[in-house]
């Protein structure tokens, strides 16, 4: 009594138990790691020990556009869709080939600072029911990923954009109540970019004379009036 030998099934259960739970363990524990689940940061495979031996598996990180791609199916995808072709008949201009978008950066951030309302033409399209409200809620990190990669994704050629631009025009339209409307993005030339490093249309030489209603380089167009924010 008592002294029996262990069935060889259970003793093959156990050992299949022990062998399956390692091996989900090895894959799924993201070697205990602190950061494993840092949505900024992609494990990658360890190829020997780290500098101290312990064989930690390094962290790569995103580029900003990757960070940008999150936000943008957050917070964008419902309107503008996935392929960044939007809506016709919601009222919502496409991204993918947009001149806004492959344009200078000004008017793609004045319009995800502040919002847009009315109609507006995009590829030759007039979309009139166009009504986006503003992302000023998001950081000016979120923002500027989200812009760095719409100007680089579907085959679009926009420069990148950094939070410090993004803060320098959030300082710019901190006084800016309604939202943008097509005369408003009108009035500011294709290729103005924002404050703090990229290529734009360089301002007048001495003795010339700026476009004909177009505002001066960095310069933000009034409130139409009567603009109302767009209801959330």
């Amino acid at each position: 009594m008592g002294l029996e030998p262990l069935s060889l099934w259970l003793i093959g259960i156990y050992a299949l138990a022990v062998f399956f739970g390692g091996a989900y363990l090895g894959r799924f524990s993201g070697s205990f790691s602190g950061n494993s689940l840092d949505p900024g940061t992609v494990p990658t495979k360890s190829h020997g020990p780290g500098p101290g031996g312990g064989g930690q598996q390094p962290q790569q990180e995103l580029t900003p556009a990757e960070r940008g791609k999150k936000v943008f199916m957050a917070n964008c995808a419902v309107r503008h869709q996935a392929s960044g072709l939007g809506s016709q008949n919601q009222g919502y201009p496409p991204l993918a080939g947009s001149e806004i978008t492959n344009g200078g950066s000004r008017r793609a951030a004045m319009i995800v600072m502040k919002g847009l309302q009315g109609p507006i033409t995009v590829k030759g399209q007039q979309f009139g029911s166009a009504v986006m409200q503003p992302w000023e809620s998001l950081c000016d990190q979120k923002v500027a990923d989200a812009l760095t990669y719409e100007r680089q994704e579907w085959g679009n050629r926009g420069s990148p954009v950094t939070k410090e631009q993004i803060a320098a025009l959030r300082k710019e339209l901190a006084n800016h109540p309604a939202s943008f409307t097509g005369p408003d993005l009108e009035a500011v030339p294709t290729d103005a970019n924002l404050p703090g490093g990229e290529e734009g249309a360089a301002p007048p030489k001495p003795g010339e004379q700026a476009k004909p209603g177009a505002p001066p380089q960095g310069s933000v167009p009034p409130a139409t009036p009567g603009a109302q924010p767009p209801k959330p």
